[in-house]
This record gives C-alpha cells, sequence and structure tokens, in this order.
C-alpha cells in the first residue's frame, strides 16, 4: 500500500490550523463587541474642576493710571486687553470688573477687589469659584488672606522701567494786592533728566515758564509769581512720556468773597473788631438794641457778644439762622441771665448751664484733632503759656469739646455750626483776649462757615464746598465745561448753596459753576496721584494664589484644567479595526 503518513501529518496541521482560525477569530470578535460596549459607555477622564458643572469665574481687570506704563509690547492696559480680545475664552459664563465700578481710575486695593468679587459670586458652597486678577500689582497695602472657596489666579504685568514724573501739588504761599506766589511740587522717581521744565498756563495761554532740579534729590518744588487778578484758570503742564496722566494739574484762583461777620455786643468789642477788620471779612457790629433783624439771614458768622439778657426774638433769629447752615458763636456775659441762655442752648440742642462758679481755671486740654486746629500746630505743644477765667459756668452738655478746661470740662463746645464758650472772656475774667489761641479759633470758626472752594480738589473723594449764591425756588447749580455738564448734590441754604461732589467729574480739569447761563465760580480738579508713584508688590509671596506669567498662559491652563478627556471615538476606532482584522483573518489565514 501507499505510505499515508504524510497525509495524515498534513490532516493533523490542517486540523491545529483551523482551531487556532476560530480561536482568533472569536478573540477578534469579542473585543470589537467589547470596544463597541464600552464606547457606548463613553469613558472619560476629567480633574474635579472639570466635572464640577457649576463654575464660577470673576474677572478683575485693573485700569488705574499706573496702566498706563508701558511694558514691552506697549501701554500695559492696552495690551493685556488686546490679549483678551484675542484669546479663545472658556465658554462658562464670566463676571469682570474694574476700578471704575467703584473709583474714578485709581487703584483699589486688594482686600477691596476681594470684597468686590465675592459680591459677584454666588452663596452656593457647591460652586466652583475662580478669580482672575490681572493688574500690576502697585504696592499700597499688604497681600490679604486667600479665602478658602475661591481659587485665584493672578498676571502681573510689568512696565519696562519705573522712571516718572509727577506735578504733585500747588498752593499760595503769600498773597498781597498786586502779586500771588504760587509755590510748584514736582517729584520724581527712577532715571530722570536732571533737568525738567515746568510751564504754567492761563486757560490757554502761556504765563510763565521755569525748570526744576533733580540733580541732587528726587523732589524739588518752584516758584511762580502771578498778577493778583479776579480769575485764573490755571494749569501747570510737564512733558514725561512714561505716565502721562500726571503731567498736568488744573487749579483756578477765584475772586474773593468776603465771609459776612456780625457781632452783636454788649461788651467791649476791640478784638473782635482786630481780629476780623481783615481783606477776606465783611465785618459790621451791632448793639442789641439797634439791631436790625433783618440783616441776620444776609450773614455768614453771627457773634453774640456777651449779651446779660437774650430775648425769645434773638432766640427765634438765630435759631433760623443756625437752622439754614448760619454759624455761631456764643460768649456769655459775667451778668448774664442763666434762663436766657438755657433757653438757647436748649432751642440749639446743646444742653444747660447749672450755674456760676467763681474760681479760677486754666485752659489747658486742646482737641488737636478738631477741625479748628488741623494744620495749626506743628507739634502737639505741651509747654504752653495757658490761658485761665476767674469765673465760669457749669456746662452739662454732650456736644464736642473744642477747649478744655484743666479738670476736662469744657471752656469751648460745639454742635454742628454751632459754638457756645462756657466763661466770660472780658479782660476783668480772662486773658484769653491776649492768647495765641484766640486768633487761630475765632478765624477758622468764621473761615470755616463759608467753606469757599479750594484750588483744587481730588477726583473720587467726597468733596464739600460752599457757593454765597441766593438761588430761588426751583433754581439748581450746574458744573460744566465745555463737553460735559452734571448736577451735583447741593443744599440750598439762607445766603449760600452747600455743594457735594464724589463720582463726578470723570476726568481732570477746571469746570465752571453756573446758575442756568450766569456764570457764578470756577472749580478745578484733579486726579488722585497715589497713582504716580512705581513700586509694585510681588505676587511670588502671595501664599495660596497661582501665579502666571502670562494671559495666555493662565487661560490655557484653565482650559486644560477644564478638559474633559472622552476616549468612545478611540474604541469605535477600535472595533471597527477588529472587525477589520478579523476579516483578514477569515479570508487570508489558512
Amino acid at each position: 500500500f501507499t505510505n499515508v503518513a504524510f497525509l495524515k501529518k498534513v490532516t493533523i496541521q490542517t486540523r491545529k490550523s483551523s482551531q487556532l482560525k476560530k480561536w482568533i477569530t472569536l478573540l477578534l470578535r469579542l473585543l470589537a463587541l467589547a470596544s463597541i460596549i464600552i464606547a457606548f459607555a463613553q469613558p472619560f477622564t476629567a480633574t474635579k474642576t472639570a466635572l464640577n458643572t457649576n463654575k464660577e469665574t470673576v474677572l478683575y481687570i485693573d485700569n488705574s493710571f499706573s496702566m498706563q506704563a508701558k511694558g514691552t509690547n506697549g501701554p500695559l492696559l492696552n495690551r493685556s486687553l488686546q490679549e483678551l480680545y484675542n484669546l479663545q475664552i472658556p465658554s462658562e459664563k464670566i463676571s469682570w470688573f474694574t476700578n471704575n465700578s467703584t473709583h474714578k481710575n485709581v487703584s483699589i486695593s486688594l482686600s477691596e477687589v476681594l470684597l468686590k468679587a465675592n459680591q459677584l459670586f454666588s452663596d452656593s458652597e457647591a460652586s466652583n469659584k475662580r478669580l482672575i486678577l490681572i493688574s500690576d500689582f502697585q504696592q499700597n497695602e499688604t497681600f490679604p488672606e486667600v479665602p478658602e472657596n475661591i481659587t485665584i489666579n493672578t498676571v502681573r504685568l510689568q512696565p519696562v522701567n519705573t522712571n516718572n514724573i509727577t506735578v504733585d501739588s500747588v498752593y499760595i504761599s503769600s498773597k498781597n494786592g498786586q502779586n500771588i506766589q504760587l509755590k510748584v511740587d514736582v517729584s520724581a522717581s527712577g532715571e530722570v533728566p536732571e533737568s525738567v521744565p515746568v510751564s504754567l498756563f492761563n486757560g490757554e495761554s502761556l504765563v510763565a515758564k521755569t525748570a526744576v532740579d533733580f540733580s541732587s534729590n528726587n523732589s524739588n518744588t518752584t516758584v511762580f509769581d502771578i498778577e493778583n487778578t479776579s480769575d485764573f484758570k490755571g494749569r501747570l503742564e510737564i512733558t514725561d512720556p512714561n505716565l502721562p496722566y500726571d503731567n498736568n494739574l488744573f487749579f483756578s484762583i477765584n475772586a474773593p468773597k468776603k465771609i459776612k461777620v456780625l457781632s452783636i455786643n454788649e461788651a467791649d468789642s476791640g478784638f473782635l473788631q482786630r481780629l476780623f477788620n481783615q481783606e477776606e471779612f465783611e465785618y459790621t457790629q451791632q448793639t442789641q438794641n439797634s439791631l436790625n433783624y433783618n440783616n441776620i439771614p444776609n450773614q455768614d458768622f453771627i457773634i453774640i457778644n456777651q449779651l446779660t439778657a437774650i430775648p425769645a426774638s434773638l432766640v427765634t433769629a438765630i435759631q433760623s439762622f443756625s437752622a439754614n447752615g448760619g454759624s455761631v458763636l456764643v460768649i456769655p456775659s459775667e451778668q448774664a441771665e442763666i434762663n436766657d441762655y438755657n433757653n438757647l442752648l436748649a432751642t440749639l440742642g446743646m444742653g444747660s448751664f447749672s450755674g456760676k462758679i467763681s474760681s479760677e481755671k486754666q485752659i489747658t486740654q486742646i482737641v488737636f484733632d478738631h477741625p479748628l486746629y488741623q494744620n495749626v500746630f506743628e507739634k502737639r505743644v505741651v509747654n504752653f503759656q495757658y490761658p485761665t477765667v476767674n469765673s465760669y459756668y457749669q456746662a452739662n452738655t454732650n456736644a464736642t469739646s473744642v477747649l478744655n478746661y484743666e479738670d476736662g470740662k469744657p471752656f469751648i463746645f460745639q454742635k454742628s455750626n454751632t459754638y457756645f464758650l462756657s466763661a466770660p472772656i472780658n479782660l476783668e475774667n480772662s486773658n484769653f483776649q491776649n492768647s495765641p489761641l484766640i486768633v487761630p479759633t475765632f478765624y477758622n470758626m468764621a473761615q470755616q462757615s463759608l467753606a469757599l472752594p479750594n484750588l483744587y480738589y481730588t477726583i473720587g473723594k467726597q468733596n464739600n464746598f460752599d457757593i454765597p449764591v441766593q438761588l430761588m425756588e426751583d433754581e439748581i447749580l450746574k458744573i460744566k465745561d465745555s463737553s460735559n455738564v452734571f448736577i451735583p448734590l447741593q443744599q440750598t441754604k439762607a445766603n449760600k448753596v452747600a455743594v457735594t461732589t464724589i463720582e463726578e467729574p470723570a476726568t481732570s480739569g477746571t469746570f465752571d459753576i453756573v446758575k442756568e447761563t450766569d456764570f457764578i465760580t470756577n472749580i478745578s480738579y484733579n486726579f488722585n496721584r497715589n497713582e504716580s508713584n512705581l513700586q509694585y508688590l510681588n505676587t511670588e509671596n502671595w501664599n495660596g494664589v497661582n501665579n502666571n506669567a502670562s494671559i495666555s498662559e493662565l487661560f490655557d491652563s484653565i482650559t486644560e484644567a477644564n478638559n474633559i478627556n472622552s476616549f468612545w471615538k478611540w474604541f469605535v476606532i477600535f472595533a471597527v479595526l477588529f472587525l477589520l482584522i478579523e476579516m483578514l483573518v477569515l479570508k487570508f489565514f489558512k
């Protein structure tokens, strides 16, 4: 017979190959089926941040004046805004705010930023809260503590240099009938020229030009002499390319408005006449018997000088005058009718006198923080020739003390715009008339009775001043320049209007105060010079925050953290691949 051993061997090999082919086919089908099942399950990987569907992002963009400084690619603010515009911002909702939401182009502190951001976040504790700070981080406070429920990301923008020159302030150092001497403080930081020109304009007309020397120190003062004209719309100007906002300082000198002072006397008034017979006051005096009550509402400051009795008609007139914003000073008499004075005190809400005490006392306690004594003393003096009184009235009052006796009882006390002395100051009873204290005390009482506008005010702060004008019932004052007009907060009183400005104006300059179309006076506003200090914090020292080198890097990292990596597509591809391999195995595998 033919040898079939080789045929048996081929049959066995064929069977083994068929078995292997079936196992490979089964495995490929199982892998394809598993891939299809896993694909329908939609597997993914993600961080906890990405899984939290309740995400809140608040973006703070610092648009303060220090952000006008130039970085490597231009002004810091403009460059950061352009970068934000060009970026693919994540799709979740983003709230944002700048300094203008609460201030006018002035840096708000980091603690204020956190407070403002908290107002924009929801109260939900489950949401993922992120605060993004884009700023140069100008140094105005230390880093606040980071709240536990907020993730903070910072982008610190850095200028290429910190060179800057600024016009800090201007003030009148002396004044006479012909000339006014202005002193201008100019400061510099970084590397600046040794000499910087400063120009003085009246409106658009150049009045004078001088140079400030910075060769020896970083701050200096220059002086301008100008004519004592009726109105001067001043502007000081320097040229500095690094931070332009502080290159101009506006101020206005208006025709002086005299403060009307009336003294109602029953004693010697020579000391009052010496005090108030000055250029800035319009001083008149009358006795009680010849008093014209019609003149009272037209005054700014009224002094009741040691009247023995105060009739009810005068009490009523003084109450009405005080309620309409007028200032009052009451000096009691040695023979005062206590009931009359107590009636006046009670009407003004200032307490009462309980009786006269004949005992010498020194006036030793000066309330240095009182507005009357601001900028009066260079330091808090302790060795002082204190005035004395030989008799006084025991005052029972909760009013604010201005000057006190050695035992802490008030010699002068104040409520609102009314001042009361608790002792007569005639020469027989006191040497207060000869004391150095009487001049700043009484002079500032009169000056503050009509708060005339300063040379200039700071935008963004509460500014209060009086305009000596009488308005009819429906009349109001407006503040305007060539392009803008606004109505300030104002309170109409008998012979003046008390004006308050806070948020407006929004730009620096000199403005007109008008009634309808009638010009009243000028007023000037400037931005706070704090932004001129180009000192910065290093956010690397702020514990608990994430620092980023650039805006694009920040949003790339946020996008990456928010990504959800889905794998179902890969498993669909695997399923198709396994099925294709199975077909190839079935067709070509022997």
